[in-house]
Order: structure tokens, then sequence, then C-alpha cells
């Protein structure tokens, strides 16, 4: 199974701002900066996370899910997904 590929280029694009954001908040902790920025910069990296988590779930829900015999989504694993990003 692969998940598309233009899709996943912006996941990963995504994810690499995420990172960016992440290694800010370390070195704004490292420094001892205001508690109110490094808590609106953790809440930005947080979202893209669960952004980037809920756009992979969206592209590749029937492949990613799909039982291979009856070829139907198993809501079950579904909920798990989904719920792993709430």
């Amino acid at each position: 199974m692969e998940l598309d590929k233009d899709e996943m280029k912006k996941v990963s694009n995504r994810l690499k701002r995420a990172q960016g954001q992440l290694a800010a908040v370390v070195r704004m902790v490292d420094e001892g900066d205001d508690c109110a920025d490094v808590v609106m910069q953790l809440s930005a990296v947080s979202k893209a996370l669960d952004r980037a988590g809920f756009a992979i779930i969206a592209s590749g829900l029937r492949q990613c899910l799909a039982d291979e015999e009856s070829g139907e989504a198993d809501v079950e694993k579904l909920q798990k997904l989904f719920l792993s990003l709430a």
C-alpha cells in the first residue's frame, strides 16, 4: 500500500515546519523566554502535528484501513486512529 505522493509531500513539509517550531520551543525554554510565548509556540507545534496526522488519515483512509478480504474499512481501527490524535 502506498499513500498519495503529492499529499505525503505536503505532510512531509508540514512535519518539517513542526520540527523547526519544536526546535524553536526548545531554544526558548533553554534561553528562559517568557512562559506565554513558549506555550504559544508549543501550541503551534501541537496543531501542526495534529494536522499532519489528520492529513495522513484522510489521504490513506481506504488504503490503510481496508480489510484485505472484504475491502471494507475497519471502523474500530479508524476510531482508534482518530482518538489517538484527540
